[in-house]
């Protein structure tokens, strides 16, 4: 027979927030501009998180601020680093930049030249995202 100390030690490696709640029970992003390759910075901001009648940010949305404070990064940047769904990833930064804080573009070279993404690099990162 169990115990139920041992169950809990079975889901020592699972997260213990779960994605919807980090959502808000939301499952889709609202958006189709954000792609894994979708460049996101900092928006300069004055104020705090409570400022002008805004709710405050939850710790993740927080996280991802950190994440794109110095650089641009990307969706499947942020995703990794937060270890969280592509999803839920692509609701929070929609979350933020519904908010005025963070702004989503191409990577440059798509954005200078028009030119399309190499597709055999892009079918090598998918199948790559796709072994973690």
């Amino acid at each position: 027979m169990r115990h139920w100390t041992e169950d809990l030690e079975d889901d020592a490696d699972e997260p213990l927030v779960r994605p919807y709640t980090i959502t808000g029970g939301r499952t889709t992003a609202g958006r189709d501009d954000l792609t894994l390759i979708t460049l996101i910075t900092v928006r300069a901001t004055p104020g705090t998180d409570t400022a002008a009648g805004r709710p405050a940010l939850q710790p993740e949305h927080r996280a991802v601020l950190r994440l794109c404070a110095r650089r641009p990064v990307a969706v499947a940047e942020i995703a990794a680093e937060l270890d969280l769904p592509v999803s839920v990833t692509k609701i929070l930064i929609g979350d933020l930049i519904d908010a005025g804080r963070v702004r989503a573009r191409p990577p440059l070279a798509f954005a200078h030249n028009g030119a399309h993404p190499d597709m055999t690099i892009l079918e090598a990162v998918r199948d790559g995202l796709r072994g973690l």
